[in-house]
């Protein structure tokens, strides 16, 4: 079942926005993109769909997990640095050794990273699928800078509704 949200005149679109799929019980089905997905449901969604490298995400689901991303890793940073100053030991030639608690800090950067890795990748590509590109467009950001620019900019495009082709309607 397909019908489109009701028109909200304060929110004005560049773009014509997608049809959103949703069940009867009202919800966006896993398998479809969410449309203006709230930060909540963005986070559900992405490790929900772990390791899902077909189908396609929204921008609002790419964003927001971008956001919730950047400031797990800017908190991890700080409790790093804060618990390597502590016991901190500065030599005479002016080296600084960080305090054993650097380590606990090391460790959680470590386990975060390797968590969120996998379903990382799968969000770009599936959101590479959004916007009518192959998820094999992701081997581009190996190419220095202008890799992961181009990258950027097809995160930041709109939606393209020749991206359903990469769909996969899961069985009702």
């Amino acid at each position: 079942m397909s019908r489109q949200p009701p028109f909200n005149k304060e929110i004005h679109l560049s773009y014509a926005q997608q049809d959103q799929h949703v069940t009867p019980a009202g919800a966006v089905p896993l398998w479809a993109p969410y449309y203006g997905a709230p930060i909540g449901e963005a986070a559900k969604r992405f490790f929900k769909k772990y390791a899902t490298f077909t189908g396609r995400a929204s921008r609002s689901e790419y964003w927001w997990w971008t956001l919730i991303s950047g400031v797990v890793s800017i908190v991890l940073n700080i409790i790093m640095s804060a618990a390597g100053a502590a016991g901190a030991t500065t030599y005479d030639a002016g080296t600084t050794v960080p305090g054993p608690g650097a380590f606990i800090g090391v460790i959680l950067l470590v386990l975060w990273g390797l968590a969120v890795i996998v379903p990382s990748l799968a969000l770009v590509v599936r959101r590479l699928h959004d916007v009518n590109f192959s998820g094999w467009m992701i081997l581009i950001g190996l190419v220095p800078f202008i890799g992961s620019l181009a990258l950027l900019v097809f995160m930041i495009l709109p939606s393209k509704t020749e991206g359903q082709r990469f769909d996969i309607p899961a069985a009702a």
